[in-house]
């Protein structure tokens, strides 16, 4: 299934995309893509609907974050070798860990505000993983079992604050609009080879990244495991990956950042696709 939300900001619905790209309203089944809605024997009650029988969702509404009321956002840093390389960096030995702020998520095609004072906005395409069920201590070997699915992630990051303003990488990763997230999130029964996903993102039509999640070095079930050993993960946390190599940060001659008035494109296969227009933030 691809289930996502549609609507305002804030006033989203859950749905549906049927066979046909057409979205389906889900209202009359579940309050919401969240939570308890993501476990295993919701999926499957889910999964029996007709969504030939379901209310067609007419015009073009808005797609917000494809899950709702997140709680935690977790994210890993430097966990594909060759963008490793490219930030001349070497590969951790255990997977970084930082948050986004719930504040920074935002729908896959909604504007991403440049921040005030920012020199150096970066891009970078990632496989989102969402938690259906509680997590704690489990094994690498049961990790899936947890999992209700994948989605397309943006991890905006703002480079200055993020590595020369001291502290931590948070102040650079949770500006607000720099997590956009969908446009949905696909069961992992969809998902056969979650290893071997093409990704790809474009600033203004140039490609800059071009890459597969079969480069990443700490893989999803082992990443679930790990991060259950420091915090209960509960349904509804998203899980953003890491990227392959062509960040803004990591051009050459001279890195590249972005600019109000651009457009980025981006996505994964059999997830979906975002675009975001960059604009100053007020």
């Amino acid at each position: 299934m691809k289930l996502l939300r549609y609507g305002p900001k804030g006033k989203e619905k859950p749905g549906l995309l049927d066979a046909n790209g057409k979205i389906r309203d889900l209202s009359k089944h579940v309050d919401d893509v969240a939570g308890k809605v993501l476990s295993p024997a919701s999926l499957k009650k889910l999964a029996k609907l007709d969504p030939a029988k379901l209310p067609a969702v007419r015009g073009n509404p808005r797609i917000g974050p494809c899950v709702g009321s997140i709680g935690k956002f977790l994210c890993i840093g430097l966990n594909y070798a060759d963008h490793a390389a490219e930030s001349g960096l070497a590969v951790p030995p255990e997977p970084v860990l930082f948050m986004k702020a719930i504040s920074a998520v935002c729908g896959p095609n909604d504007n991403v505000e440049i921040p005030r004072k920012s020199k150096k906005t970066d891009w970078e395409v990632e496989l989102g993983v969402v938690i259906g069920t509680e997590a704690k201590y489990v094994s690498e070997k049961e990790a899936m079992n947890y999992v209700a699915g994948f989605c397309v992630i943006n991890d905006v990051s703002e480079r200055e604050f993020q590595i020369e303003r001291a502290g931590q990488w948070d102040k650079g990763k949770g500006c607000d609009t720099f997590g956009p997230i969908g446009p949905w999130l696909v069961t992992k029964d969809e998902v056969k080879d979650f290893n071997n996903l093409n990704m790809w993102l474009e600033v203004n039509g140039k490609r800059y990244q071009n890459g597969s999640t079969k480069t990443m070095v700490y893989k999803v079930p082992f990443l679930v495991s790990y991060l259950s050993q420091f915090m209960s993960l509960q349904p509804g946390d998203v899980i953003s990956t890491g990227t392959p190599p062509g960040v803004g940060m990591g051009q050459k001659p001279n890195p590249i950042y972005l600019k109000a008035g651009q457009t980025m494109r981006l996505g994964i296969a059999g997830l979906g696709e975002q675009q975001q227009k960059t604009v100053a933030a007020k």
